[in-house]
């Protein structure tokens, strides 16, 4: 079943649209969850709860890529489940590591204006992955994205973990300078 067709199923609120997309997607949304939470059983409630807000949202919404659509949903989940746990437990993960590595590359919003400037970063941040070679843009986005440690990154590409390091921090220090280019303020 195509995603136009599973859509239609959650258009007319018919039950079979989860079904659908648990035999499509479910996989796809377990790996999200579990890269952040690397716990099977909250990693399938994850999925469970994307089922519903999905919904939940459809429609009204309509979204135009259904895959991006439910990986931002089971992501958010994800991440709001693990900052319930780190606060709770002050346990340890890839989330700690990925923002630490984009500190220096991405503004905080702090101010007003900041704020208002974030539709300019989200598009120069677009414009930055599409630019890069497909080898490195699966590395930072497997990395900044999905969590992945750099020894599963390593694993997948077949390469050594101190390759990995060195290009993820080639492409941070190439997006900063892209930012600042831009004009926009780290």
């Amino acid at each position: 079943m195509d995603d136009r067709q599973i859509i239609e199923l959650y258009n007319e609120r018919s039950e079979a649209a989860i079904s659908a997309t648990a035999d499509k997607y479910g996989k796809y949304c377990y790996s999200v969850a579990y890269h952040i939470l690397y716990n099977e059983q909250d990693s399938e409630e994850c999925v469970n709860d994307t089922y519903l807000r999905t919904w939940e949202a459809i429609p009204p919404q309509c979204p135009v890529n259904l895959p991006a659509f439910l990986g931002k949903i089971t992501r958010n989940l994800a991440l709001n489940r693990y900052r319930y746990y780190v606060r709770e437990k002050r346990g340890c993960g890839q989330i700690p590591l990925v923002l630490d590595e984009l500190q220096e590359c991405v503004p905080a919003v702090n101010s007003t204006e900041q704020a208002v400037e974030e539709k300019h970063l989200v598009e120069v941040l677009n414009r930055f992955t599409h630019e890069l070679p497909v080898e490195k843009r699966m590395m930072f986005v497997r990395r900044y994205w999905y969590l992945s440690s750099i020894g599963e990154i390593a694993e997948d590409f077949e390469i050594s973990e101190g390759k990995v390091k060195m290009t993820l921090l080639r492409i941070r220090n190439k997006l900063k300078q892209t930012l600042e280019k831009e004009g926009i303020v780290l």
